[in-house]
């Protein structure tokens, strides 16, 4: 448990998923005058698990009004300002993306009524001199302090112009630090890789299945198996019919559920984009190999504990899974490192201690 701030605090976000349920709760336990979280539902298509309460803090599901697609994509909450006057925050903490048309109304009722507010986000993807840059730039000012995700992220708001003191590093995680201590991986002469996630085209799962295809062609001695569902799992089983016929799917599983296939397993890849179950294969001491996407993943993949691959770049997956297949004993040294940094850097406890952190931080007037 982290410390405590004794401090009303408000968090907004676009949605309210089932994976940050967990960090929520930890974080409303930290704020000891209260903590009360605004979030609406995702658009159907993005196929995300909402949670619809908090055992430990308050919850008011926010009206969302979706509008557009891609970089034409804005948010409007339209009962933004009707939470506000009833939780009345001492500070808020608001997720830092231009692109919400209502946190501007949220960032001046915060002005006017002295509440410091805290920005939450992956970066400025969209920084430079072009209009969204700029308007990037007079966002960001409107902040007294702003967390990222990940030292990408941090960089990226450093380069708009925010204050260096006032950027905070919360490496992005969904599990609790793992306990215990690491168990190496028996050497059976099969190799066990496992996918964790959402069967869809950007996931690039066709990539992983022809890869090990071909790798079984090789002669390398290896099983995958392939956790999760979606619209594309039909035309995954036919390619692995094809190309792997021994691979298992078994569709989406969640928590103790997905337990024993990632104990089972030597080693994790993510080909494509997402990352969010990178963090709990770390947890069971799995060597990765994940494609970089929003740069999170840096914080949690490393040389030490495995490779960061062009997510563009199917050769690069087929010569890494290659590598991996040739050095069972280094991927042992890897999954270790991998369950070290799982426990003691990228966990939920270590979340939250920077979000009361940065929330120290701006009641103690220093942004």
């Amino acid at each position: 448990m982290a410390d405590k701030v004794d401090v009303r605090v408000g968090l907004q976000q676009r949605i309210f998923p089932s994976y940050r349920k967990a960090l929520f709760e930890e974080l409303a336990m930290a704020c000891g005058n209260g903590f009360c979280l605004f979030a609406g539902q995702a658009r159907v298509e993005e196929h995300i698990t909402p949670a619809d309460e908090l055992a430990h803090g308050g919850y008011m599901e926010a009206n969302n009004l979706h509008v557009g697609r891609g970089k034409a994509y804005f948010c409007v909450q339209t009962n933004i300002l009707t939470w506000l006057r009833q939780w009345q925050p001492q500070v808020l903490i608001m997720e830092a993306n231009p692109r919400y048309l209502s946190s501007y109304m949220a960032l001046r009722w915060a002005k006017k009524h002295h509440v410091k507010v805290i920005g939450w986000g992956l970066g400025a993807p969209e920084s430079g001199k072009s209009l969204m840059g700029i308007l990037w730039r007079r966002f960001l000012r409107r902040f007294d302090a702003v967390i990222a995700y990940s030292q990408k992220g941090a960089s990226e708001y450093a380069g708009l112009g925010f204050p260096q003191a006032s950027i905070f590093v919360a490496p992005n995680a969904v599990l609790a630090a793992p306990t215990g201590t690491y168990t190496a991986r028996p050497a059976d002469g099969v190799t066990q890789i496992l996918y964790v996630g959402r069967l869809q085209v950007r996931k690039k799962v066709d990539e992983l299945i022809t890869a090990c295809g071909q790798l079984a062609k090789e002669g390398h001695a290896l099983q995958l198996t392939i956790v999760g569902d979606g619209p594309e799992r039909s035309a995954l089983e036919e390619l692995a019919a094809n190309l792997m016929p021994d691979t298992v799917f078994t569709g989406a599983l969640h928590g103790e559920q997905a337990a024993p296939f990632f104990s089972q397993a030597d080693l994790f890849v993510l080909p494509g984009t997402g990352g969010l179950a990178v963090q709990e294969a770390l947890g069971y001491g799995l060597p990765v190999i994940v494609a970089e996407a929003d740069g999170t993943q840096s914080n949690m993949v490393r040389k030490e504990n495995g490779w960061l691959i062009d997510p563009n770049n199917p050769e690069g997956l087929l010569n890494v899974l290659r590598a991996a297949l040739s050095a069972p004993e280094a991927l042992n040294n890897m999954g270790k490192e991998s369950f070290r940094i799982a426990r003691d850097e990228v966990n939920i406890e270590t979340m939250v201690g920077k979000f009361i952190e940065a929330i120290h931080y701006v009641q103690d007037g220093n942004s």
